[in-house]
């Protein structure tokens, strides 16, 4: 497949996305609800994650739900990421978090994994853009804050017990 080619797929998956975004509409239950918002373009999310205790093992992601405002980019990295997390291990969950992370910062210069990132491949092309790398993280700052908030509240619950 041409470079052009991959890019054009890349560019309908992204769309795809946008329009049909997976999992939108804030939900219960859920642990934790942060806002975030990227004030060089405005994209905002409000964000809930559920997080069910997996025994020993810590967490399990139960569900993301959201209601974001914002550009093309911003929103199907918000579906995606969604449909990535959900399900999951929390560990596991941080690690797609932190390959897509690498991923955005490489500046078009890493090679995704298309076995733990699947629709997420198709940001390989935002991370040569700078000024649009936040608009793809937005959401999972948005996450990952969400998370560490179950897991300190936890924490904190159960130092005083």
């Amino acid at each position: 497949m041409t470079a052009e080619n991959l890019d054009a797929l890349y560019q309908e998956i992204i769309l795809d996305h946008y329009k049909n975004p997976h999992h939108a509409g804030l939900r219960e239950p859920f642990e934790a609800e942060v806002h975030h918002v990227n004030p060089t373009c405005g994209d905002e999310i409000t964000l809930r994650v559920h997080l069910v205790p997996a025994g020993a093992d810590g967490w399990t992601v139960d569900d993301v739900s959201y209601d974001a405002e914002g550009c093309s980019i911003s929103q199907a990295a918000t579906s995606v990421m969604a449909d990535l997390v959900i399900g999951k291990p929390l560990e596991q969950a941080l690690g797609v978090h932190q390959e897509f992370l690498t991923l955005m910062q490489g500046r078009g210069t890493v090679e995704p994994d298309e076995d733990v990132l699947e629709d997420g491949i198709a940001f390989a092309g935002v991370a040569r853009f700078p000024a649009r790398v936040k608009c793809a993280l937005l959401s999972w700052m948005a996450w990952k804050d969400a998370t560490a908030q179950v897991v300190a509240a936890d924490e904190t619950t159960k130092e005083k017990s």
